[in-house]
């Protein structure tokens, strides 16, 4: 059987299958299996230019936004109304998994393909999209494309923002071959195609484009945890998200020599970022809550040199926003005392800070009722369906079973019968929401 674009057959479409092994080797370490997919670099950028293909061939109307944003319309004749809208995005975690984003695109496509095999005609626009920068991962802020898309971010904060190797936000999109009408106000598009925002439509609000005539948005995703493998369940829908963020934090004390200075003379950032550190994992623990520092730069970053500056991010999330302020103020309070026994400072900057999210009851109970009793799940992860719903879009998620429970990394898996399972899923409820 074929297996590449280049061998199919003119005409054929591939299948969920085959749309994967498209993807499989694209910014892929050979020495990890882990995946490099920085966003507007180059094995996000070509995934991106794979999925305008694929939307072509499929006959959609393509609408791309600034920030490299796609949402593609199917619009059969007599489609009409607020459309139903479902995908996920392509960028990674550094040498992170294969199925977190993709996952959730290449399922949006098959099931799009699934409801044209069964020659449904449905009643309202299907559309397919891939939202930019969703992980964070180049510029520090998660859900980038999304919160643009809805209006949710200005462009005057994100022109400012610098990745780790200096690079502007501004001067990445223009490699890209992006960023054009990003100064005229959020989400304003270029089309590719005539769009469903040239249709007229509902949008999210003041100044957007690319989501114009988006009335519910569904968005499957590989479940990041275990509670699908312990409840033997393929599939599963998301009842809410819990309040997350990033906090940054900066330390500073005295540059000196790791030789000739007294331990007792010392005012060593280290010390302190090593009690904080400590301080989250323990109070995370205590609440029953998250907290991870995953990122610290030392400055000067000597061996024989003590710090002067230490660097780092805080990622906290809880089930409450309550709770979740609670756990960061006692971390910060620890950090705080231990500054003043070092002779150091420490200030605790929000960097990216999301309320929790409650997906739409109703669509809820929709893919409840075409999956028959999946299980219901809250989620501790962000995903751009929590920005879509803060932004007034009625909004639910579909998961798809990991076996390893692991995500973030190259362990995280899911198997092609459940991945199966996920597009039928999808597909039932696309059928039942575009009706």
């Amino acid at each position: 059987m074929p297996d590449t674009p280049a061998e199919r057959p003119a005409g054929r479409r591939p299948d969920f299958e085959a749309m994967w092994r498209d993807l499989a080797p694209v910014g892929r370490s050979a020495r990890t299996g882990g995946y490099h997919r920085r966003p507007w670099d180059g094995a996000e950028r070509e995934l991106r230019a794979w999925f305008l293909e694929q939307c072509a061939g499929r006959g959609l109307d393509v609408r791309v936004d600034g920030l490299g944003s796609v949402v593609a319309w199917w619009r059969p004749e007599g489609a009409s109304g607020p459309g139903v809208l479902t995908g996920s995005h392509l960028d990674s975690v550094d040498d992170g998994g294969a199925y977190d984003g993709p996952l959730g695109v290449v399922s949006a496509l098959a099931a799009l393909d699934r409801l044209r095999e069964r020659g449904v005609r449905p009643g309202r626009p299907v559309g397919v999209s891939v939202f930019a920068e969703e992980e964070g991962s180049r510029f520090g802020r998660a859900c980038l494309g999304s919160r643009w898309a809805t209006g949710r971010a200005a462009w005057a904060d994100l022109r400012e923002l610098v990745d780790p190797d200096g690079v502007r936000l501004p001067d990445a999109l223009e490699a890209a071959g992006l960023g054009q009408g990003l100064e005229e106000g959020p989400g304003a598009g270029s089309g590719a195609g005539s769009g469903v925002g040239s249709r007229g439509g509902s949008g999210t609000g003041p100044g957007t484009g690319l989501l114009e005539g988006v009335g519910t948005f569904v968005e499957l995703h590989v479940e990041q945890g275990r509670a699908l493998v312990d409840l033997d369940a393929p599939v599963g829908a998301a009842r809410g998200i819990w309040p997350h963020g990033r906090w940054r934090l900066d330390l500073e004390g005295r540059a000196d020599h790791a030789g000739t200075t007294r331990m007792e003379d010392r005012a060593d950032p280290v010390l302190t970022f090593a009690m904080i550190a400590l301080a989250a994992h323990k109070q995370a623990r205590l609440a029953g809550a998250r907290a991870t520092i995953g990122r610290v730069e030392v400055t000067p970053g000597s061996t024989n040199v003590i710090a002067s500056k230490v660097g780092a991010w805080l990622d906290a999330r809880a089930a409450s926003e309550p709770e979740l302020e609670a756990l960061v103020a006692a971390i910060t309070a620890q950090g705080v005392a231990r500054a003043e026994r070092d002779g150091t400072s420490l200030a605790v900057h929000p960097e990216s800070v999301s309320g929790a999210v409650g997906f739409d009851p109703a669509l809820v109970g929709v893919l409840d009722a075409v999956g028959r009793g999946w299980p219901v799940l809250d989620t501790q992860a962000g995903h751009d369906a929590g920005v879509l719903a803060a932004a007034g879009v009625p909004t639910a998620m579909l998961f798809v079973r990991n076996p390893t429970g692991v995500s973030h990394s190259p362990a995280e898996h899911a198997e092609v019968a459940d991945c199966l399972a996920g597009v039928e899923a999808l597909a039932d409820a696309l059928e039942v929401l575009a009706r």
